[in-house]
Formats: structure tokens, C-alpha cells, sequence
């Protein structure tokens, strides 16, 4: 079918091309046609196995749906989970789309209307929104088909008119904010909201999990009188719209459907001004940075070392989109603190390996930016300085981050359990000093912009990387559960050795295929 050039459609077919030719990035950041044939191969062997899999799990239901109320409140909450991961991705595709790929203002300066050009960004932000969760969730709706569940195709309404809404809200959260702070200041924090809205989940279910039986008990009846029958949010509530809609129930279907059409339309035609503006004041803006007061200063009394510390750091500190990609990870170390305020009684084996893989994976992301994206890797190695010196600065100023961070959970632990804490000090220190040695054995050089897409390069890097963040957690389970009163078992200290074992064999063949950098 060949569309009018300069049409919606044409323009539309444009963007889902440029979708998915993003979606085959090589490890030298540049993109080829699409995915490669080997990932085709492993998605479409992934679509049989997810319909095998749904058949297998629907043939029970011998009848219709029936929605419940406890079933339709069940997926409504699931369905609420999938919306806040909805509108984190929205939010960085809302960015990516406006201003990161740069092609707003030719767009913009085209004989195309404005309408149309907002329309279609908007359009392809809600399909690349509900492109993950229709691979997940179709094949269950197909199989209900098959199996004679005709309402099972519910799942394709509801998915399209909730990405929809989330795509909405994310562009509209997104203008706004440029509105408010301004283009350099809504990258990051969009960012972090995006991060933050995906993360809240998993907050909420930790605090849930960690707060005892007590709470957990009144929670849960207050809950179940407020969704009694005849209560505010029983089960004849329009909050549980959604999960009845799901279920097959028409009238909510076409519920979700008008929510998310009228979201998209109100959106699409009532705020593209105020996006041409935002796209202008992205294109127009330019930042001149101020003369130090009283002119240059020279400083020359530090050692190399020092200055090349000092050096990685405020390059870091001078891009704050990437301190929010790399500290965004420490969200996750709020639950393992909350146990350690509100469970100090014992420390868990489970929390000296959650804050090991968790101070691996900052030390991982640090490391990358100081090694693999360093700006000038030739004048680097031609300096009349020892190479030794430079790349001990360059790794101590990824390792020593991480290790001030932990510094709090590890004077907490200490004060409980001395022992415990020595054993997960000497983990931690030795997980980032391993990691930071991985990546610089193994980097690649790439630009700083490359971060978020850092994991796209070689993949037996990745893999020892991985490896190493997931060996270092379990031998810090098997140190502290050692160290835990009456818990000395044969079978954990041979775990334990074996994963020392692999350790070193992991760090050998680092070292062994180890490339030359900075």
C-alpha cells in the first residue's frame, strides 16, 4: 500500500520505522536495519513458547469468564502495576521523541502541519509503550480465542487504551515541566520520575513485606471493610473498571477505549502549540558558561593521582542527567535500609548480598562512565605520566563512591553484629574493586551519550560483569549466614569456597582477555 507522502500515515509508518531500527543498535552505537536475524529467530521462538504456555494454563477454564468481583479487583491491581510501568516508559519516550533525536525543528520548518507532526509523535509513543506488554499478554488473549474464551480478546482494547492514557499523561507531564524548569532541567527530571514511577511498586511491596505482622494484619482489615459490599470501594465501584474490562465485560471495554481515545485526542489537539514552543525553546537554547570570578586560577600543588580523582569526578558532577541515571539504582537500597531500622535484631543473610550486588552494580555504572567514556583516551596514553598511576586514580574514583554510600548500613550492621559487619565489608570492597577491574579489562570505548545503551556492547563483557556482581552476592550470603549463631552447616562453607573458586576463575579469564585502555 503506498501512502500520500506527507500524510499522517506516511508520517506515522516513518516513526514506527525509525522504532524499530532503534531497536537493533550494534555495540558501536550506530544502527542498523532493524533486529538481527538471530533475534527475530529468538522472538518468534519466544511468542510460540508464550502461547504454549497460555494455552496450557487456560485449558482448565472448561467455561466463560466470569468477572468476579474478587477476580475483577485482583486485575485491576494488576493492572494498576502495569499502568505505573506504562507511564515510566512513556515518560522516556516522551523525551527521546521531543527532543533527544533532534529532527523536531526540520520537521517543524516543513510544509507539514504542526498538528499532525505532535499527533503522530504522540501516536508512536503509545504504540512503543503497549508494543511489551501485547508481546506478553496477546498470547494469552489468542489462546483464550482457541480454547473457545472469545472475551479473552479484551486484552487488546485494554492494553492500547491504557498506553494511551499513560502516553498522554507522560506528554503532558513532560510539557509541563518545560514549562515550569525548563528543557535542560525536565531531561533529569523526567528521568527520574520515569525511574521512580517504575520503581514504586517495588518500594511499596518491600515496606508492605518489612513491617511486621501487625501491620500487615490491620492493613488487611481495612482493606477488606472498605471492599465489602455496599462499602466506597466494593465490589460494584467504577475503580474496579479495569480489571472488569479485562475480564471481557463490554461496557467496560469500551470504558477503557473512550478514556484512552479522548486522552489521546484532548491531548493531541489541545497542547501541540505549546509543544511547537517547547521544541523551539529546546532548538534556541544556548548556554554560555560564566568567567570565574577574579579570572583563572592555576592550581598545580596536587599529585596526578588527585588530580585525575578530582578530574573523573566533576565531569560526572557537571552532567547531572547521568548522576541521575547512576544514583537512581540507590532507590533500591531504601528497602534494604528499612530492614535494617525495623528488623535490627538480626542481619539476614539476604541483606549483606542484596547491598554487595547493589554496590557492584553502582561501582559497574561508574566505571563504564570513567574507563569506557572517557573523552580523551589518546592524550591519555601519550601523557608523560606512568600509565600504572592514571589507571589506579581512574578505578579508585569508581570504587570510592560506592564504598562512602555504604559506609551508613555498614556502621549500623557493626554496631549490631561486628562480625557480620567485617565480613560484609571485606565483600563489598572487594565486589566493586572487581568490578571496576572487569570493566576496564573489558571496555569499550563509547561516548557518554552511550549510557543508557552501554549494555549493547560486547556481550561476553556483560556476562562476566554479571557474573561476577551475582558471585559476589552469594559469597556474601554464605559469610554472614556463617557468621549467624548456630548456623555453621558443611554444606555452606563448601558453597561458599566453590564460589570462591569461581571467582577467581572469572577474574582470570577477564584478565586474560583483557584489552588495552585508558
Amino acid at each position: 500500500m503506498k501512502l500520500r507522502p506527507g500524510g499522517s500515515l506516511w508520517l506515522l509508518r516513518h516513526e514506527l520505522r525509525l522504532y524499530y531500527f532503534r531497536m537493533g543498535i550494534t555495540k558501536a552505537g550506530t544502527a542498523r536495519r532493524g533486529l538481527s536475524r538471530g533475534n527475530l529467530i529468538l522472538m518468534a521462538l519466544a511468542l510460540v513458547a508464550l502461547h504454549g504456555f497460555a494455552v496450557f494454563l487456560m485449558r482448565p477454564f472448561d467455561q466463560d469468564y466470569n468477572a468476579s468481583a474478587l477476580v475483577a479487583i485482583g486485575a485491576t491491581v494488576m493492572l494498576a502495576i502495569v499502568f505505573t510501568m506504562m507511564v515510566s516508559q512513556g515518560l522516556k519516550s516522551s523525551i527521546d521523541v521531543l527532543f533527544e533525536r533532534g529532527d523536531l525543528d526540520l520537521l517543524l520548518s516543513s510544509p507539514l502541519p504542526s498538528r499532525s507532526i505532535f499527533m503522530v509523535r504522540l501516536a508512536a509513543v503509545v504504540i512503543g509503550t503497549a508494543a511489551l506488554y501485547l508481546f506478553l499478554m496477546a498470547p494469552f488473549a489468542n489462546a483464550g480465542l482457541i480454547l473457545g474464551h472469545a472475551r479473552a480478546l479484551a486484552v487488546y482494547p485494554v492494553v492500547l487504551g491504557m498506553a494511551a492514557v499513560a502516553a498522554s499523561l507522560s506528554m503532558l507531564l513532560t510539557l509541563a515541566l518545560v514549562r515550569l524548569v525548563g528543557i535542560r532541567r525536565t531531561r533529569v527530571l523526567a528521568q527520574v520520575l520515569g525511574a521512580l514511577m517504575g520503581a514504586l511498586i517495588f518500594l511499596i511491596s518491600q515496606v508492605y513485606a518489612n513491617s511486621g505482622n501487625s501491620a500487615q494484619q490491620t492493613l488487611g482489615a481495612w482493606i477488606d471493610r472498605h471492599t465489602a459490599a455496599g462499602a466506597p470501594f466494593g465490589p460494584d465501584s467504577l475503580l474496579w473498571t479495569p480489571g472488569r474490562a479485562v475480564l471481557g465485560e463490554p461496557l467496560s471495554i469500551l470504558a477503557i477505549a473512550a478514556l484512552g481515545l479522548a486522552a489521546f485526542f484532548l491531548t493531541a489537539n489541545f497542547t501541540h502549540g505549546f509543544f511547537v514552543r517547547g521544541v523551539q525553546q529546546a532548538v534556541s537554547l544556548v548556554k554560555n558558561a560564566a568567567a570565574p570570578a577574579g579570572g583563572p586560577r592555576y592550581r598545580f600543588g596536587r599529585s596526578l593521582a588527585v588530580t585525575v580523582l578530582l578530574k573523573e569526578w566533576r565531569l560526572i558532577l557537571r552532567d547531572p542527567q547521568l548522576i541521575s541515571q547512576v544514583l537512581l539504582q540507590l532507590l533500591y537500597l531504601l528497602p534494604l535500609c528499612f530492614m535494617l531500622v525495623f528488623k535490627a535484631s538480626t542481619v539476614v543473610p539476604g541483606l549483606g548480598a542484596s547491598l554487595t550486588f547493589l554496590c557492584t552494580s553502582l561501582t559497574t555504572a561508574l566505571a563504564w562512565l570513567i574507563i569506557a567514556a572517557e573523552d580523551a583516551p589518546d592524550l591519555l596514553r601519550t601523557a608523560p605520566a606512568p600509565p600504572s598511576i592514571v589507571a589506579g586514580a581512574k578505578l579508585a574514583a569508581a570504587v570510592a563512591p560506592a564504598l562512602v554510600l555504604m559506609a551508613a548500613p555498614l556502621l549500623w550492621v557493626a554496631w549490631r553484629q561486628p562480625v557480620s559487619a567485617i565480613l560484609l565489608a571485606l565483600c563489598v570492597t572487594g565486589a566493586s574493586t572487581s568490578a571496576a577491574l572487569l570493566v576496564r579489562w573489558g571496555a569499550v570505548p563509547a561516548a557518554r551519550g552511550d549510557f543508557r545503551r552501554r549494555a549493547a556492547g560486547s556481550m561476553v563483557s556483560n556476562i562476566l560483569e554479571w557474573g561476577g556482581a551475582m558471585l559476589w552476592a552469594g559469597l556474601s550470603w554464605v559469610l554472614m549466614a556463617l557468621a549467624q549463631p548456630g548456623q555453621v552447616s558443611l554444606w555452606v562453607a563448601l558453597a561458599g569456597a566453590a564460589l570462591f573458586v569461581l571467582l577467581f576463575v572469572l577474574m582470570a579469564l577477564a584478565w586474560a582477555r583483557r584489552q588495552r585502555t585508558p
